[in-house]
């Protein structure tokens, strides 16, 4: 599963979908990288994140549609686990 965290100057190729962690959480990069290396459940979490935002967007983009209720449950998963993110990084 690919991680939408990309360092300073790398790419991943194709990343046109919206709400990547570069863009909820710009200039928190390096801190999103250095506590992925060191804690198993916070990567766990950004994996989460990931695979949540991809399906949101592959709902929107009709590539997989869902029904309009999903698509609401789905975009609260995505804010729950921003949060998370957050509080993590305001932890550490």
């Amino acid at each position: 599963m690919r991680s939408s965290f990309q360092p300073k100057g790398r790419s991943l190729g194709m990343s046109n979908t919206p709400h990547t962690l570069g863009e909820e959480f710009p200039g928190q990069l390096e801190a999103i990288h250095a506590l992925k290396a060191k804690n198993a459940r916070f990567a766990q979490i950004l994996e989460e994140y990931d695979s949540v935002n991809d399906r949101i967007h592959r709902a929107e983009t009709k590539i997989e549609p869902v029904s309009q209720e999903e698509e609401t449950n789905l975009r609260k998963q995505r804010l729950a686990l921003k949060d998370r993110i957050a509080e993590a990084l305001a932890e550490a």
